[in-house]
């Protein structure tokens, strides 16, 4: 059995990726997070033209289509847990906490030092001391286009066709076809 079906099997990786109270700590998951930290690492020392950045990215985030790119600096947990489309750009310093999974749609476009965060950590101060939290997956839609420094939070769907302004807070769905923008974030029109 590989690393990966390993940690694919193990009781507090499913957990984490059911929306469940997990424990962060679990050493298969600290596992996949200093795997992750390695290879965000590496390609911290690389541009988007390196001859080696392919081969890189795509063995960070697994099925990230060719016509799909990541510019570095890039962050994120896990990497198994982001899903991108097809022809999606993500430019600098992009953060994806992706203990949930994190979907984005294909034609996206996604500015510099956006943020994506699935986990939440527990409300109650006495549970906050342990080593749990809850992952909430994050869905981007098709078309869609978030201007820098946007943040996405736990358990947030953005719909098809949006844009969401820079600097932007994003604390509870979009719909599709909206702009939105502020902290937190709110509609502000509809498009077509």
């Amino acid at each position: 059995m590989t690393e990966q079906e390993k940690l694919h099997d193990s009781a507090e990786y499913k957990k984490m990726r059911s929306q469940q109270l997990y424990c962060f700590e679990a050493p298969e998951l600290m596992g996949s997070i200093i795997r992750a930290n390695e290879i965000c690492a590496k390609l911290s020392t690389m541009t988007f033209n390196s001859p080696e950045y392919r081969k890189i990215i795509e063995e960070l985030i697994p099925g990230l289509p060719k016509t799909s790119a990541i510019v570095p600096p890039f962050h994120c947990d896990h990497g198994h847990g982001v899903i991108i489309g097809e022809h999606t750009f993500i430019n600098y310093d992009c953060i994806m906490l992706d203990g949930g999974e994190i979907k984005i749609g294909a034609h996206c476009k996604i500015g510099p030092r956006c943020q994506f965060f699935t986990p939440q950590h527990p409300i109650d101060y006495e549970e906050r001391m342990q080593s749990v939290e809850t992952c909430y997956p994050i869905k981007i839609g098709d078309n869609c286009w978030l201007g820098g420094g946007v943040t996405v939070c736990p358990g947030v769907t953005i719909g098809d066709r949006c844009i969401i302004a820079a600097g932007s807070v994003v604390v509870r769905d979009i719909p599709s076809d909206c702009m939105a923008a502020g902290n937190p974030a709110v509609v502000k029109k509809k498009l077509k």
